[in-house]
């Protein structure tokens, strides 16, 4: 992977750029942030193709991770850098100073971060794929044991089901057989009687 697939990044909080960095001249810059404009606030992932670039878009807790890439590079790397340097800010700023910084107020902290997480994505390729390999995995893992603690839950709803209604089967059993004692004494009583 050469030197150039990862050419430029960004984090912003809402439409704000609070850290960028980027080697390389282009208007991926602009486009970058013209598509920023336009994304949804929601938290998901987002990549679009433009002049043989991918612009890779992770959108988390009202801060847009980005990172433009060269569309050779595929899918993979990228979204792995942008959750890299989402969990690096997070872990740092944690909504704090990044709540209230201004535009490009972060350069300075955060742009050097950039380019480590650039460099390092684009010189462990393999690791990077190995990873997402695994938390793939480790995300199928934490889906089947979701489903699974659904399936006790449910059952345990109707365990409980079970138990109340043989109580109320003990129960109704119970005065039955007081009622038939009571029977059973009036009629030897009226027996008697007779």
């Amino acid at each position: 992977m050469g030197q150039q697939s990862l050419i430029y990044s960004f984090v912003a909080r809402g439409t704000v750029i609070l850290a960028e960095y980027t080697e390389f001249t282009g208007n991926f810059t602009s486009i970058a942030s013209q598509c920023l404009q336009k994304l949804p606030a929601t938290n998901n992932k987002f990549t679009y193709n433009c002049d043989g670039h991918t612009f890779n878009y992770l959108v988390d807790n009202g801060f847009t991770y980005c990172v433009v890439a060269v569309e050779a590079v595929g899918r993979q790397v990228p979204i792995a850098f942008l959750e890299r340097i989402k969990e690096d800010f997070t872990g740092r700023y944690g909504g704090g100073k990044a709540a209230t910084a201004v535009a490009n107020s972060l350069n300075k902290e955060f742009g050097s971060k950039l380019k480590e997480h650039m460099q390092y994505c684009v010189d462990h390729p393999e690791e990077i794929s190995k990873l997402s390999k695994v938390k793939a995995q480790v995300s199928e893992v934490k889906g089947v044991m979701m489903e699974n603690i659904e399936k006790v839950l449910d059952r345990g709803e109707k365990i409980e089901l079970l138990v109340d209604k043989t109580e109320n089967l003990r129960s109704q059993a119970q005065d039955f057989r007081q009622q038939g004692t009571q029977m059973r004494r009036k009629m030897w009583l009226q027996n008697m009687k007779l």
